[in-house]
């Protein structure tokens, strides 16, 4: 009997949350390579998300636009979350990065799109009562820059809405490592799990520098599993020939792993 090949999987979330996604990946017997294609830093000041979030009580909601804007948030609060003002998340992926700061469903009033497949502004709209929220105060805690999508539908539902940066992104250092890296997994056959469009923009730019053309073709052979429609639009757009579709959330992405060889 042929011995079946079992592909690494290529982690390109940012480090920080990367590494506990890998170590269950690797858990399970699989080869886990962690290769960030986003960078995430604080800003250099942080002085206009500190006042934002003084007095959480002046919001009736606080939209947090991704795992990373929580966890940069949560570390610049003096005190527990107000239990009195909701919270509105993009998906699973940042229901759970509010856990380890102490807020779950049986504390907290947490509003998420109802279409695990879809989970971003658009369907975060259609799951608030938006006339409930007319003429209150909403905060939009983000990164540096983004889409105005939901801050543009508020304000049009009547709305106040504050926003601010929590933090930035970038694209990492194309430096030799990362250049020998990437060069070795274009030989290899992997599945790369692919959380944002940016993401996936900056990894086929840094093929480009890497490998040039062949490159991109190896690229585009590779399998890509995604967590979100939009991504998987994004991928096909970009020559991707084995996207993967799964819901928002890690535990769909660790079943569509665990489904392939």
């Amino acid at each position: 009997m042929a011995h079946q090949t079992i592909h690494p999987v290529v982690v390109t979330r940012p480090r920080a949350q990367a590494d506990a996604f890998a170590q269950r990946v690797a858990a399970a017997g699989r080869e886990a390579i962690v290769f960030p294609l986003l960078d995430i830093q604080p800003l250099p000041d942080s002085g206009a998300l500190q006042a934002a979030l003084a007095d959480l009580t002046q919001y009736v909601m606080v939209a947090f636009v991704s795992p990373n804007a929580i966890d940069a948030a949560f570390s610049k609060l003096q005190r527990p979350w107000p239990s009195e003002v909701a919270i509105g998340v993009m998906g699973e992926g940042s229901r759970a990065a509010l856990a380890p700061h102490g807020v779950r469903a049986d504390n907290a009033t947490i509003v998420s799109p109802r279409d695990a497949r879809r989970t971003d502004s658009q369907t975060l709209l259609e799951a608030l009562d938006l006339d409930a929220l007319r003429g209150k105060q909403v905060l939009i805690v983000r990164g540096e820059s983004g889409r105005e999508l939901l801050a543009d539908a508020l304000r049009a539902h009547g709305v106040l809405v504050t926003q601010v940066a929590a933090y930035r992104r970038c694209a990492p250092a194309l430096d030799a490592s990362t250049r020998s890296t990437l060069a070795s997994l274009l030989d290899r056959e992997a599945d790369w799990v692919i959380t944002s469009s940016e993401a996936l923009h900056i990894l086929m730019q840094m093929v480009r520098q890497v490998a040039s053309d062949p490159g991109v073709v190896k690229m585009q052979q590779q399998s890509i599993i995604v967590p979100h429609i939009r991504i998987a639009e994004t991928a096909r757009a970009l020559g991707f020939l084995n996207v993967v579709l799964t819901a928002s959330g890690d535990e769909h992405l660790f079943a569509a792993l665990q489904s392939r060889p």
